[in-house]
């Protein structure tokens, strides 16, 4: 939800950033694992990029999606497969894209809602 979100409001730079510091903490904290950084990472980006690119929110949730379910769980395999020596394309795709499918909703519920507040923020810039 979060990478949706900054992509909009911040960003694809700004977003992906967003996305490292928050994997990070995830690990540092012991609630992530070190997958969480391609596939926010991507995801994040490719919201804020697309965003950017059109302004319409649903194609950041569209970014966020594909970004983080698709490319992101591509990542994970190589990065599996160097760490444990062996990686699993049909275990990352459906826990990535289920992760990223339900934040990505929630964020365009909360865009909706807000649109009016956060349009007037994104021109002023």
């Amino acid at each position: 939800m979060v990478n949706v979100l900054s992509g909009i409001i911040l960003g694809p730079w700004w977003a992906l950033g967003q996305a490292l510091t928050t994997s990070i903490l995830r690990n540092l904290l012991g609630t992530g694992t070190v997958f969480a950084f391609p596939g926010s990472m991507i995801g994040a980006f490719l919201a804020g990029w697309l965003y950017q690119k059109f302004k319409k929110p649903v194609l950041a949730v569209l970014g966020e999606v594909v970004g983080t379910g698709l490319v992101g769980a591509l990542v994970a395999v190589p990065l599996a497969m160097l760490l444990f020596g062996k990686g699993g394309l049909m275990l990352f795709i459906p826990s990535f894209s289920a992760s990223a499918v339900v934040g990505a909703a929630l964020a365009y519920v909360l865009v909706r809602a807000l649109w009016p507040v956060i349009s007037r923020e994104i021109e002023r810039g």
